[in-house]
């Protein structure tokens, strides 16, 4: 799939309505993948590419009532399937782009990107975006719920070297991006690389 934005706008409304319902067992792999990220209560966390909202509820959970979750996604359909699931009362949803957020510098904790890293445009300078709006020490965790080898499989694909998944290639860009890459996990199960916001 191209990473162009009407291609990933137009690929994602066209699958909204039934997104949740053909994976319907990632609930705890999206639980697992927020524990991970290590969120106090009372921080704020953006979903970005939050799509149906699924991580949303686990997030609102982690920050607890006095924190802020934001749901950003470029999809208007992702986000009223996010309405219909009753997911708006974990977070606040935003209809954005992840390249150009309006947000304050340094007003984020953390954020949670569950299949996002491979729709971006412009992967170094959208991951700077996120980093612009995350203070020093913040985290940011690239997540799926299932591993590089499974997803392509499932996607009836091959995983390349070129694959900007691949530890080799993620840690530089991160790095590149003002993040430092402090783990990494790539597992049938799950896929996840956690970061620090560099000063």
């Amino acid at each position: 799939m191209s990473n162009d934005h009407a291609d990933v706008e137009e690929f994602f409304a066209a699958r909204a309505a039934d997104w949740d319902t053909r994976f319907p067992d990632d609930g705890p792999a999206y639980e697992a993948g927020v524990a991970e990220l290590g969120l106090r209560p009372g921080d704020a966390v953006l979903d970005a590419g939050c799509g149906t909202g699924r991580a949303l509820p686990a997030l609102r959970r982690a920050v607890g009532p006095a924190g802020v979750v934001i749901g950003a996604d470029l999809t208007p359909a992702m986000l009223a399937a996010a309405v219909r699931a009753g997911r708006e009362a974990a977070g606040q949803l935003l209809l954005a782009d992840v390249a150009r957020l309006p947000l304050r510098d340094r007003s984020l904790d953390a954020v949670f990107g569950a299949g996002l890293v491979s729709h971006l445009p412009e992967p170094a300078e959208n991951l700077r975006e996120l980093a612009r709006v995350v203070r020093p020490g913040g985290r940011l965790a690239l997540f799926h719920p299932i591993g590089r080898a499974a997803l392509a499989a499932r996607q009836g694909r091959e995983v390349t070297p070129g694959d900007l998944r691949a530890e080799a290639n993620l840690r530089p860009l991160l790095t590149s991006s003002g993040w430092r890459m402090t783990q990494y996990v790539d597992e049938d199960t799950r896929f996840l690389a956690l970061a620090v916001r560099q000063d």
